[in-house]
């Protein structure tokens, strides 16, 4: 009888495998289209979950720009330890795939990444004014400012100065602004790079931080013109942000559906998962 029972669990979980990852696919896709809609994503920029029954593995897009990305035949599984794909086969994938590879190497607790580029965010990548949660649906940002990775600081003889994290080395160290439970960190000259255990988490603290970087610049717009300086904008403190982030966390099913429903209106995105 014992024998039986494990053989119809066997049975079971192989019959809830491909319909777990066919919901998952779907989520990917979606999330894909919901990032180029809210302007994280245009012709650049990707999203990767980690396997949800092999930890090992993450999954991602082909090479491809992300508003086009309509089947589960543009995923690519790879491994986690060299970021390279288990099907010899596969497609070309991103030079960037190794972003993804490092931070869920050294961070466990990791499930979804994006790497996205926003002009409301470029700014506070080159200049010495930090981006701070000064908006009560960025609190995930924390209460101090958000680290800017740049990676001249990390290149080696031989690298292209082109700002692209193309190497192991380069993604290794910025795997590590995400020690100390950070979230968010910004890239010189590039963009961002976001980290949640969901699809649906980072999806939402990635578009925040976008709103939080337009509202803190419209804020520093003010402040000069009533002839005051930065320190004038009120941030979020330690209690705020944290508050605020706990917020955000309960409460992200609400804007994911919206945002499912927006992206499926619009005409452009097409998700056959």
């Amino acid at each position: 009888m014992e024998d039986l029972a494990k053989e119809e669990c066997l049975n079971t979980l192989e019959k809830m495998e491909p319909e777990y990852l066919h919901s998952s696919y779907r989520k990917l896709i979606d999330g894909n289209h919901i990032l180029h809609h809210h302007g994280l994503f245009d012709a650049y920029g990707h999203l990767s979950m980690r396997n949800p029954l092999n930890p090992s593995g993450f999954i991602m897009a082909r090479k491809i720009a992300p508003a086009t990305l309509s089947s589960p035949e543009n995923l690519i599984e790879y491994d986690v330890s060299c970021a390279e794909s288990f099907d010899p086969g596969a497609p070309e994938g991103f030079v960037e795939r190794r972003i993804h590879s490092e931070v869920y190497k050294r961070h466990p607790e990791v499930n979804a990444i994006i790497h996205g580029h926003s002009e409301a965010i470029a700014p506070y990548t080159i200049t010495n004014i930090p981006l701070r949660a000064c908006y009560h649906m960025a609190g995930f940002l924390g209460p101090g400012a958000v680290p800017v990775y740049d990676s001249a600081q990390h290149r080696k003889s031989g690298d292209t100065p082109d700002l692209l994290i193309s190497n192991e080395n380069l993604a290794y160290e910025l795997a590590k602004n995400f020690d100390d439970g950070n979230v968010v960190t910004l890239m010189r000259g590039h963009g961002l790079t976001v980290v949640a255990q969901s699809v649906e988490l980072a999806v939402l603290r990635a578009i925040y931080t976008k709103t939080n970087a337009a509202i803190q610049t419209a804020a520093m717009s003010l402040c000069g013109m009533a002839g005051k300086g930065v320190g004038e904008i009120h941030y979020l403190d330690e209690d705020e942000a944290e508050a605020a982030a706990n917020m955000t966390w309960w409460s992200g099913a609400r804007p994911w559906k919206l945002w499912i429903r927006e992206v499926e209106a619009s005409g452009l995105y097409v998700n056959h998962a």
